[in-house]
């Protein structure tokens, strides 16, 4: 079950799938999403996504990776922040369990994903960084894949690659 935090470009993982911090439209957005749609070819992302949208928050689902070096893209809504009350946690677990089970569906053995939820949607990163880790821990005790948490920022410039805390 390794489980390693990076500091590197999503769009250029060569693992099986990449995970989008979606919104529930399944449209190009902007931040992680928009580089997403860029990189995989938007015009042929949109429209493999236009037949699976609406998706609910928290929910995930799968596409082809088209120019990415990932096979495939898993989109997953996350929630927008509010107060930390009103379900935000339950519902970004259920995007790294929902994107993790989809991925182990479709014969995927690595997995990236961003840090869903913590850009324009306003969850706070250390929190979101927290639950991701416990969901994606709680995931890989009951199966065997190779799991990235991709930051990017400063510290991306450094590509490096650290275990999991």
């Amino acid at each position: 079950m390794p489980f390693f935090v990076v500091y590197q470009d999503i769009t250029a993982m060569a693992v099986d799938a990449i995970v989008n911090a979606a919104n529930t439209e399944l449209r190009m957005g902007g931040g992680v999403c928009g580089a997403i749609f860029h990189a995989a070819g938007a015009e042929e992302l949109q429209a493999a996504c236009a037949p699976l949208a609406p998706i609910k928050t928290g929910e995930a689902v799968i596409t082809p990776g088209f120019r990415l070096p990932a096979r495939y893209v898993i989109h997953t809504a996350g929630p927008v922040y509010h107060d930390g009350k009103s379900g935000e946690e339950e519902l970004l677990r259920s995007c790294y369990f929902r994107a993790l089970t989809c991925a182990v569906e479709n014969g995927c053995h690595s997995v990236a994903f961003p840090l869903i939820s913590s850009g324009i949607y306003g969850y706070p990163p250390e929190e979101a960084r927290r639950v991701a880790t416990a969901a994606i821990e709680d995931f890989l005790t009951r199966r065997d894949l190779q799991v990235y948490l991709v930051l990017f920022g400063k510290a991306a410039d450094r590509k490096t690659i650290s275990p999991a805390l």
